[in-house]
């Protein structure tokens, strides 16, 4: 994807692991009622010390990271309970039959290791891209919003996003954001994604529809002034471009689902000691089985059918 192609639809979203000042972090959290900081005294009311004891453990956090780290999983066999193997997107071969063809994406996971505010979250997930349709571009976004225990999954599997989107001979490029909404009167707000004209995804067509447009504004504003309430942060955020090409650092597109992992590094994953089990239904290390204890979520590209 060239420099020109690539979405900006979230870009000035700004993660909590983008905030520059310790103070607004703390008060953040406190504004969400977080238990790891819900006592502090304000920054400015403390020493040097103290104030790096507390940006020490902001740090530690695991959501105050910006990387996320992606990993793919092939298509299994039909009726194979076998343990499947997790690789990077980028060692995965492109499915050619992909150029020029619609796609369905849906989000598979979402696992929620640790938030800011703790207890159940209620997460918006909006996912960004654009449709190619008629020698032409068009952006595209759809939300929803999921209640989480800290510590667990969501009740979500298969959920439809994007239905036919079209892809050209490039390839696409997803954004992904996720926003902790902790003020009630949002959530009032929220509970309008839960009606049913929403719960079957964004659903696209191969010409340009005269009402994407709005939609996508309308839906990517509530975003972003549910982002800037005091008791709401956004945690993650992602752009994911898939492509055709050999290249060894691009990541290739094909069917199966896509892992994004918020990590502190690029390395902090490797992906060899980690397995998917479909008789699980979740990915565990090869050791012990132990879960993936970082917050993630898992998206499905599929080939639309008609």
């Amino acid at each position: 994807m060239t420099n020109d192609e690539q979405l900006t639809l979230l870009g000035d979203l700004k993660v909590i692991g983008e905030y520059d000042d310790p103070e607004l972090i703390v008060s953040k959290l406190q504004h969400m009622n977080d238990p790891d900081f819900s006592g502090t005294p304000a920054v400015k009311e403390k020493g040097v010390e103290d104030i790096l004891n507390i940006f020490n453990s902001v740090q530690n956090q695991p959501w105050v990271h910006t990387t996320h780290q992606f990993g793919y999983i092939a298509p299994r066999q039909p009726g194979s309970t076998k343990p499947q193997l997790i690789q990077h997107p980028s060692a995965i071969i492109a499915d050619p039959t992909l150029k020029n063809n619609r796609l369905n994406i849906r989000l598979d996971r979402l696992r929620i290791h640790k938030y800011p505010g703790g207890g159940i979250h209620d997460v918006l997930v909006t996912f960004a891209a654009r449709n190619q349709v008629a020698n032409s571009e068009e952006s595209v976004s759809f939300s929803q919003t999921y209640r989480v225990r800290e510590g667990q999954s969501s009740g979500v599997a298969g959920y439809p996003v994007f239905i036919g989107l079209n892809v050209g001979l490039q390839g696409i490029a997803f954004e992904c954001s996720t926003v902790n909404v902790k003020n009630e009167a949002d959530r009032a707000v929220l509970s309008a994604l839960e009606s049913s004209p929403f719960q079957t995804g964004l659903e696209l067509l191969t010409i340009a529809q005269p009402a994407i447009a709005p939609f996508t504004t309308l839906t990517l504003g509530l975003v972003k002034v549910l982002a800037q309430r005091h008791e709401n942060v956004p945690v993650q955020k992602f752009y994911l471009g898939l492509d055709f090409e050999d290249a060894a650092m691009g990541i290739r597109l094909a069917e199966g689902n896509y892992i994004a992992v918020q990590v502190p590094s690029d390395t902090t994953i490797d992906w060899k000691k980690w397995i998917y089990k479909p008789d699980l239904g979740t990915i565990v290390h090869k050791a012990d089985s132990s879960p993936l204890e970082y917050n993630y979520l898992v998206f499905r590209v599929s080939c639309y059918r008609e």
